[in-house]
């Protein structure tokens, strides 16, 4: 990460912007309905890729509500929530990488035709919502996180009709579990880009610019 170029940062819309408000709303009713769309297809496909996505989208839908409510405070209350979605982050991506561990040595090959249909509705889903938050990831760290965990609720979408399709392919699990390893690992490292740009934002204070990745 480094600071970010001047244009850039002077065009980041402001955090209690009224556009980023509608946007944030959208992306959590977004993720709270395929929280629970993909927890039940997952459980019911014995997939443990489409678990770990809807882990994903709890845990985002849980910080596009923490962005709605601290999008009009201060700079140092919006880092810190960032800091807070960050290390959540982290800790889902333990999560994941543990069941995943156990369902290489204990699991059954998954449905593969659910986890396609269910891969497909969602990429479709998340990409329009990291479309609306793309012109947003040259804000603050609190906006940065939002456009973190859309682009990589896409990537983990697509990487789960990937694993459809090897499944499919195959017959066996092993696609399953090695995409929902890749997930874990990308939900590793959002979350620590995120509590990091969030750390460079308390250290350097209030007047400093706002960082985001190169």
């Amino acid at each position: 990460m480094a600071c970010c170029d001047d244009d850039l940062c002077a065009s980041a819309p402001p955090p209690n912007n009224a556009g980023w408000r509608r946007t944030l709303w959208i992306a959590f009713m977004v993720n709270a309905g395929f929280f629970m769309a993909e927890i039940i297809a997952g459980v019911a496909a014995g997939s443990v890729a489409l678990q770990a996505d809807a882990l994903d989208f709890f845990g985002d839908a849980a910080n596009y509500a923490i962005s709605l409510g601290v999008a009009g405070m201060a700079l140092t209350w919006r880092t810190r929530a960032a800091v807070t979605k960050g290390t959540t982050l982290i800790v889902f991506a333990l999560w994941v990488l543990g069941g995943t561990a156990w369902h290489a040595l204990y699991g059954m090959p998954p449905y593969a035709e659910v986890m396609g249909a269910v891969g497909l509705a969602a990429l479709v889903a998340n990409g329009g919502v990291a479309l609306m938050l793309y012109r947003f990831r040259g804000g603050d760290a609190n906006m940065r996180s939002v456009w973190i965990c859309a682009r990589n609720d896409a990537i983990g979408n697509l990487a789960v009709l990937l694993a459809a399709m090897g499944v499919f392919g195959t017959g066996a699990g092993w696609p399953d579990v090695i995409v929902a390893a890749i997930m874990g690992g990308l939900g590793l490292s959002g979350g620590w880009q995120i509590v990091r740009h969030a750390r460079r934002e308390l250290r350097a204070g209030p007047s400093a610019k706002v960082l985001v990745a190169e």
